[in-house]
């Protein structure tokens, strides 16, 4: 079935159901199989979470992993290929392909890990279409609609498909996602276009991945996923997605290191190679050196802190659709969020139903009953809300009127209109903002008689309406109009001389335990402003009730008057926006992120997408519009801030174990620089053997997996976090350099008193044999050292704190790195320590062991103090 040689937008609709075989009552069941088995799912390729092949293929084609198998080819050249039988030896390219296969398979199962929990959360976030199948209407998921499905839209849908219409209602959609024009589209199913035009030109066309703002429509779907318009689009769109600002911190770091790698490696091989003579010697430990400085592990402890967030996250209500989307949750300063049902129950309930007088009166519920039931486009909580209290309190006499035509609500007239048949009148009901009722009335009915709605009365019904809204009730104004019976149809033209008849006003009271959620964000530094359509009296009410400063406002008039400069400022001196339209909503966060804050935005209405596109963080719920769920990147279970709260301190706890073993290790890894050089150039052999290199930097890669368990202190999750590569080289050169001090001492120490102590004499005066187990002795103190001191160090530099005494690790971190000490300690006395050629220590070098450590960490916890004294941050 190919209808690419169709021009979709100019067949009558006959033809059109012809030639996709279907019908206006849906396609039966048997079809709809067969066509799912033939065109498979409706899902854009790009999409697609990766293969367990692709995911295998990237863990080895890492930078890292890269350069390390690089370094083992080299290393199986020089000591296994080009030497003599007797001499070949491969342990140091083991241990460098174990490296590499370690990282790789951690990587690979985190990876598979999170592909199929994520696989399983979407389908806690299903999108779903109103679908016509055997002349019945039913939730179809997105995915599963077929070419020939027959669909019903109406406001806050998401076309999960191309579509021809075939019948429409005031129907105005946004093709930004396709177009990026802000200005919202009309289409209209008209029976045929005599003249071809461009795809998006096409009236009678409705993509896929453009919204329906209002109106309604039915149409027939013609093309599937990368068939479509929005298909093609992203084909040529997939190259590269945008990185984050923390993907950006953690590959500048990266980058930092193979830099410093490929300018200290070949030094080091120099040294060595003048100074020893053996060229083939030098150039391993040169690759040792460079392995030793490859934080291969990084990719591990990202994913692993990722994968175990977004675990923990949805164990607490909220889905992640983005993993590294936690990141940005732990770093927003600025919580951007709607009023209704945040703030509020999103529980409404119509309250009153008042004449102009500010009597309840039966007629205002009766024509609020029709304008909300009558009209076909999303019924949203206001219509709900008349709808309860109309068929209680209503006669069934009363609730009966058919309905002849209808202007659906939008964003720019703020307003409703229904044109309903009531025995043998034609009346035009609307409903909408207060501001915008009194724009299209010239009158008003008070007490029966109609009269002339002059600017006293204007001012008399405003100061009424502030009167109500400052007891934190939401009024809409009712205005009606009789319509000649020959009109079957309406116009936005017939919004005008109307008659003002009452109000209706909803109470949506503050949510039992908003209060206390803005006071948590707000001891978590996080900014709570409100972005809402609503007015400034009834948001002021629910503000102060919940804790929110409400003194001051701007308003979307206010905010269309500024240039972008005014109100960027404006955005930081405010904590309450009303009567946004969805395009001021979008700007307010857009200039904020300009600012310089993170931003996320809480929404779930059609208002609220395009500011959650803006936004660092997007934030939906499970009952959101599907353009609100589809243009987040977190989905909560509950709309509550009670939740955010928690996600944002679980956010910042991820991030602050990451930074954890990025800082230590580089700093570490920045501190062995120095003391290999000089090393190099003062010993008249290697300070370490190669493989023994390698086997440290396992060693220590081991304890560093225990490093996603750990805690973070409270006053660290206390402050909003975000990777500043800065910050990484200031702590390398700040912290770098005790490791180098501690390391010549550990050389002059092991080279001038202990070893010759032990074998009774200096270096240069030994027996070759004896310098041999001079040498031996040597590297095994090093190595002990070494794990010691660049293992225990991340107790002290975990934490601005005390270690133990006011800080306490995890108990798995506790765990292994304990256990990785001690294994490590035994090793020189075990067959593996005799292959690594270390060798058991003399007995005061224990007394020396202990020292250099307490001394090691006792002035990184000096030093330390100075650093977060200076700037106020260690993490």
């Amino acid at each position: 079935m190919k209808l690419n040689n169709y021009n979709l937008a100019t067949m009558t609709v006959k033809e059109l159901l012809k030639a996709l075989d279907t019908s206006l009552k849906g396609l039966p069941l048997d079809e709809i199989q067969r066509r799912q088995e033939e065109f498979g799912r409706n899902v854009i390729e790009y999409k697609k979470e990766k293969s367990v092949f692709q995911i295998i293929l990237e863990a080895f084609l890492s930078p890292f992993s890269l350069v390390l198998i690089a370094l083992a080819i080299i290393s199986y050249a020089t000591e296994y290929l080009l030497v003599a039988p007797d001499k070949k030896d491969a342990t140091s390219a083991v241990i460098i392909i174990t490296l590499v296969l370690i990282s790789a398979a951690l990587e690979i199962v985190q990876k598979i890990h999170a592909k199929r929990s994520i696989d399983s959360l979407d389908h806690m976030v299903e999108v779903t279409s109103n679908i016509i199948r055997e002349g019945k209407a039913e939730e179809i998921p997105t995915e599963e609609i077929v070419l020939g499905d027959i669909i019903h839209l109406s406001a806050g849908d998401m076309l999960p498909a191309d579509v021809r219409l075939i019948e429409s209602k005031d129907l105005f959609i946004s093709q930004t996602p396709l177009t990026g024009e802000s200005a919202l589209v009309e289409k209209r199913a008209l029976g045929k276009i005599e003249e071809e035009e461009a795809d998006m030109e096409s009236q009678t066309m409705a993509y896929m991945g453009t919204e329906v703002v209002s109106g309604t429509g039915i149409g027939v779907v013609v093309r599937l996923a990368n068939d479509t318009l929005f298909g093609d689009v992203a084909k040529r769109l997939q190259a590269s997605p945008i990185k984050t600002n923390f993907e950006k911190g953690v590959e500048a770091t990266s980058h930092l290191l193979i830099k410093l790698m490929v300018i200290i490696a070949p030094l080091v091989i120099l040294i060595n190679g003048f100074s020893t003579g053996s060229w083939v010697q030098a150039l391993l430990f040169g690759i040792s050196v460079a392995v030793g400085l490859t934080p291969e592990m990084l990719p591990v402890i990202v994913n692993s802190n990722l994968i175990r967030g977004a675990k923990r996250l949805s164990e607490k209500g909220t889905i992640v659709k983005d993993m590294n989307a936690i990141q940005n949750f732990g770093a927003i300063d600025i919580l951007c969020t709607d009023k209704t049902g945040t703030l509020t129950r999103d529980n409404i309930s119509l309250e009153y139903y008042l004449n102009s007088s500010g009597e309840e009166d039966f007629e205002i519920l009766k024509f609020a009953y029709y304008n909300s039931s009558l009209q076909t486009g999303l019924k949203n909580v206001i219509d709900r809300a008349i709808i309860r209290r109309g068929e209680k309190e209503l006669s069934l006499n009363d609730l009966i009127a058919r309905k002849i035509d209808e202007i659906p609500f939008d964003f720019a007239r703020r307003r409703l209109s229904v044109l309903v048949q009531k025995r043998d009148k034609q009346v035009l009901i609307t409903k909408g903002a207060i501001e915008e009722m009194l724009d299209v009335s010239d009158k008003i009915l008070i007490k029966g008689q109609v009269k002339e709605l002059t600017t006293d009365e204007r001012i008399r019904v405003l100061n009424y309406i502030q009167s109500l809204n400052t007891e934190g009730l939401r009024v809409l104004g009712l205005s009606v109009k009789e319509i000649s019976s020959s009109d079957l149809e309406i116009s936005l033209e017939d919004e005008n001389e109307m008659t003002l008849i009452g109000y209706l006003a909803f109470l949506d009271p503050p949510k039992e335990g908003a209060k206390e959620a803005i006071a948590a964000l707000a001891r978590e530094k996080v900014q709570v402003k409100v972005l809402t359509g609503d007015n400034q009296y009834v948001t002021q009410a629910i503000c102060r009730q919940v804790g929110i400063d409400a003194d001051d406002f701007l308003t979307g008039d206010q905010v269309e008057l500024m240039n972008d400069e005014e109100l960027s400022r404006a955005s930081e001196d405010y904590k309450i926006f009303v009567k946004l339209n969805p395009t001021q909503k979008a700007r307010l966060v857009r200039l904020m992120r300009k600012a310089g804050y993170a931003v996320g935005f809480l929404g779930d209405g059609i208002n609220d997408s395009p500011a959650m596109r803006e936004a660092d963080v997007g934030i939906s719920v499970d009952n959101a519009v599907d353009i609100a769920k589809e243009s987040a990147d977190l989905v909560l279970l509950e709309k509550d801030l009670g939740i955010l709260e928690q996600g944002v301190v679980n956010g910042r706890e991820i991030f602050g174990n990451i930074m954890k073993y990025i800082k230590i290790t580089v700093s570490s890894n920045f501190g062995n620089i120095f003391s290999v050089l000089l090393a190099s150039i003062f010993l008249p052999f290697l300070p370490m053997q190669p493989m023994q290199l390698l086997f440290l930097n396992l060693i220590y890669d081991i304890s560093c997996l225990s490093i996603p368990f750990d805690k973070m202190d409270q006053e660290y999750l206390r402050q909003p976090q975000r990777l500043d590569s800065g910050g990484v080289r200031r702590f390398m050169v700040w912290f770098g350099p005790i490791s180098s001090i501690f390391d010549i001492l550990t050389f002059l120490v092991l080279y001038f008193v202990i070893i010759p102590k032990s074998l009774g004499g200096g270096y240069l005066n030994l027996t070759l044999y004896e310098q041999l187990i001079f040498v031996s002795i040597f590297h095994t103190g090093w190595y002990l050292v070494s794990l010691w001191t660049q293992t225990l160090v991340l107790y002290t530099l975990r934490t601005e704190k005390m270690p133990f005494l006011q800080s306490k690790p995890s108990l798995p971190m506790f765990l292994v790195t304990g256990l990785t000490v001690a294994a490590g300690t035994i090793i020189p006395y075990t067959k593996l320590g005799v292959a690594l050629d270390f060798r058991p220590m003399p007995p005061e070098f224990w007394y020396y062991l202990l020292v250099v450590v307490f001394l090691y960490l006792l002035l990184t916890t000096v030093l330390k103090n100075i650093y977060v004294r200076k700037y106020k941050k260690l993490l």
